[in-house]
C-alpha cells in the first residue's frame, strides 16, 4: 500500500524594499506601513510542511503520516484530508488543541491525530491498514473553505478543445486557483 504526502502552503506574499523612499512620509505614515509590513511577515508563516514521497506499509500495520506547521495563531485549526483517484479530497479530522477536534465517523476506529504545539506538529496515525487506505493525504492549516452549498468545477479543457493531462505531476505540487470561481459561486448565489 502506498500513501503521498505533499507540502502545501496556501499563502505567497513578498514586499520588495526597492519601491520604498521613506524620506518623504509623515511618522503616521510610515508606522501604519511598518504594521501592514510586520501583518505580511506574520501572514508568511502560516503554512504546513509534509514530507515529500510515497509511504509505503503492508496491510493490517499501521503508519504516522508527518505534518509540521507554522502559525500567526496562537491556537490555530488544523485538518487532514485524504484523496483517493480522481474523487474530491474527503474530511478526516481535525486538532486546534490537544485532544480536541473533530473526527468524521468513517474514520473513528483507525484514524488518530494529536496536535503538539510545541513541536508544531500534527501527524495522523492510521492503524490497521487496508488497501482502501491508498490514497494522497493533505494536512492543511485553517483558513479552509466552508459553507459552500455548490459543488465547484475547474475548466480542464484548453482553448483548442483538447484535454489537459498534466495536473498532476510527481514530485511537484499543483495549486489550483478557485478564487475567481468562488467570487462567482457567491455572486450566483447571492
Amino acid at each position: 500500500m502506498k500513501t503521498k504526502q505533499r507540502d502545501h502552503s496556501l499563502l505567497h506574499t513578498g514586499w520588495s524594499s526597492q519601491f520604498l523612499n521613506t524620506a518623504h512620509m509623515t511618522p503616521l505614515f510610515i508606522s501604519v506601513l511598518l504594521a501592514a509590513m510586520c501583518l505580511e511577515c506574520r501572514a508568511q508563516k502560516d503554512n504546513v510542511l509534509q514530507p515529500e514521497g510515497d509511504e509505503t506499509a503492508t496491510e493490517g500495520e499501521a503508519v504516522t503520516l508527518g505534518c509540521l506547521y507554522n502559525s500567526s495563531s496562537t491556537s490555530p485549526t488544523l485538518y487532514w484530508y485524504k484523496q483517493d483517484g480522481n474523487n474530491s479530497p474527503t474530511f478526516i479530522l481535525s486538532r486546534f488543541k490537544i485532544g480536541t477536534g473533530e473526527t468524521k465517523d468513517l474514520f473513528k476506529d483507525r484514524f488518530s491525530s494529536t496536535l503538539d504545539s510545541k513541536s508544531r506538529s500534527v501527524p495522523l496515525k492510521i492503524q490497521k491498514l487496508q488497501v482502501s487506505d491508498s490514497a494522497v493525504y493533505y494536512c492543511a492549516l485553517q483558513p479552509t473553505v466552508t459553507g459552500n452549498t455548490k459543488t465547484l468545477y475547474k475548466n480542464l479543457w484548453s482553448k483548442d478543445n483538447t484535454i489537459l493531462h498534466n495536473i498532476h505531476q510527481r514530485g511537484r505540487h499543483t495549486l489550483l486557483d478557485f478564487s475567481g470561481l468562488l467570487q462567482e459561486v457567491k455572486a450566483q448565489s447571492a
